[in-house]
C-alpha cells in the first residue's frame, strides 16, 4: 500500500505545494483516514519545519514554501470532521513581524484549530471586536520588539475592561517574550516554538 503520509511529509518538508496537493487528493481518494493525515504527516511535517528555521538549516523562503504547501493540503482537508476550537491570531499594535505568527497560524490548522489570522498591527480593541463576533475561545497573540510586547498586556487588559476575561485564553510567544512575563500579565500560556504553541492551545480549552 502506498505510504500517503510518508510521501506527504516529504513534500510539505521539501516545499512542493504541487505534490503535496497531488497526494492528499490521491489518499483521500484512497479513504486514507483525514485526521490521521493531518495528525501523522502535516503536522510532524510542520514541526520538522520549524525545527530546521530554529536551527538555521531552513530560512525564509523555505519556510513560506512548506507553509503554501501545507495550505494546498489543508485545504482538500478543510470539512474533514469538526474543528476543535476557534483562534484569533495576530501581531500585536505597532509590530510588523509576521513570520513567527504565520507559521504558529498554520500549526494551529494543521492541528484542527479553526484560524482567524487578523495579521500585523493588530489593536487591542480589533482582538477584542473579532472574539465577540466569532466567539473565539482562545486568543494568540505575538511581538518581536521589546517595544510592543507591552500591546500583549494592553490587550489583555481591554478584555478586562469589557468583562470578557474569562471568556478566552491568551497565549503568547515571541523572540522578547518569556515565561515570566506571560505570568506577570496574566496570559494563560507562553511558547517559544509553534510546536508548543499548538500543545498549550488544545490544553488551554481541554481538547
Amino acid at each position: 500500500m502506498q505510504d500517503f503520509k510518508a510521501q506527504l511529509r516529504e513534500a510539505i518538508i521539501n516545499g512542493n505545494a504541487k505534490e503535496a496537493q497531488a497526494i492528499t487528493q490521491a489518499a483521500v481518494a484512497a479513504n486514507v483516514d483525514q485526521e490521521a493525515l493531518v495528525k501523522e504527516a502535516i503536522i510532524p511535517a510542520m514541526a520538522e519545519v520549524g525545527r530546521r528555521f530554529e536551527c538555521n538549516e531552513y530560512f525564509v523562503p523555505e519556510l513560506l514554501l512548506a507553509n503554501r504547501a501545507m495550505k494546498e493540503s489543508m485545504k482538500l482537508l478543510s470539512h474533514s470532521g469538526p474543528k476543535v476550537g476557534k483562534v484569533v491570531i495576530g501581531t500585536v499594535k505597532g509590530d510588523l513581524h509576521d513570520i513567527g505568527k504565520n507559521l504558529v497560524a498554520a500549526m494551529l490548522e494543521g492541528g484542527g484549530f479553526e484560524v482567524i489570522d487578523l495579521g500585523v498591527n493588530v489593536s487591542p480593541q480589533k482582538f477584542l471586536d473579532k472574539v465577540n463576533e466569532t466567539h473565539a475561545q482562545i486568543v494568540a497573540m505575538s511581538a518581536l520588539l521589546t517595544t510592543t510586547m507591552t500591546a500583549m498586556e494592553e490587550t489583555i487588559k481591554t478584555f478586562c475592561a469589557a468583562g470578557l476575561r474569562d471568556k478566552v485564553k491568551f497565549l503568547i510567544g515571541g523572540a522578547p517574550i518569556t515565561q515570566s512575563y506571560a505570568d506577570k500579565i496574566g496570559a494563560d500560556g507562553y511558547s517559544d516554538n509553534a510546536v508548543g504553541a499548538v500543545v498549550l492551545a488544545r490544553k488551554a480549552i481541554g481538547a
